[in-house]
């Protein structure tokens, strides 16, 4: 099903600019739902009303639920990997890693299955979506291009389907095991099989 769809231009009019103070209160109202309603009971109305603003007042910044609910949930989109250049096994495993501790948090979990849903079946908050990961897919497509460079990785390597395998392992961990964490361990073996793969 669509998110909902807004009742209000998005549109910044040539009135006072946007207060951040009432953007953090609203992503903050959000997130807080997520963790105590989940996905499917969270209402814009409820996030007005934790946040102390109005419906129009959030649907001026976010078009839809889904979309409030992802920048809440992904407040910063990674743009850079921090490991050292030069050790393209490392960089997996900082990868690895860091999808784990991103997609573990409370919010994240609470807001991933509609947001997989809401995703799948808008085009345009698809579109926004992949916008505000496009820093991350940069940074790995560098990382992989020198890792060839070097002899490190098979020239074929796709990035893209790089990332997708790393984001698509975790998310489906999570989902079918809830009852269980992504240790340290989950990740050097997961990092195991993506760098040495699975053929003796």
């Amino acid at each position: 099903m669509k998110a909902d769809p807004s009742p209000v231009d998005k549109a910044p009019g040539a009135g006072r600019p946007r207060d951040p103070r009432i953007d953090a209160a609203i992503l903050q109202a959000t997130a807080d739902l997520l963790v105590e309603s989940g996905y499917s009971n969270l209402t814009m109305a409820a996030v007005a009303e934790r946040a102390g603003t109005t419906k129009t007042a959030l649907y001026r910044r976010w078009s839809s639920k889904a979309e409030l609910v992802h920048e809440a949930a992904f407040p910063a989109a990674p743009t850079a990997l921090v490991t050292p250049a030069g050790d393209i096994a490392a960089d997996v495993r900082a990868m690895i890693a860091a999808t784990r501790d991103v997609f573990t948090s409370p919010v994240v979990r609470a807001a991933l299955p509609g947001l997989i849903a809401d995703v799948a079946t808008d085009a345009e908050l698809n579109a926004r979506v992949r916008e505000r990961f496009a820093g991350v897919f940069d940074a790995v497509r560098r990382r992989v291009h020198e890792a060839v460079q070097r002899g490190e990785v098979h020239a074929d390597v796709d990035a893209d389907r790089l990332v997708e395998v790393i984001g698509g392992a975790t998310m489906l961990r999570l989902l079918l095991r809830t009852d269980e964490e992504l240790d340290d361990d989950w990740v050097e073996h997961t990092a195991a099989i993506v760098v040495h793969g699975v053929v003796a």
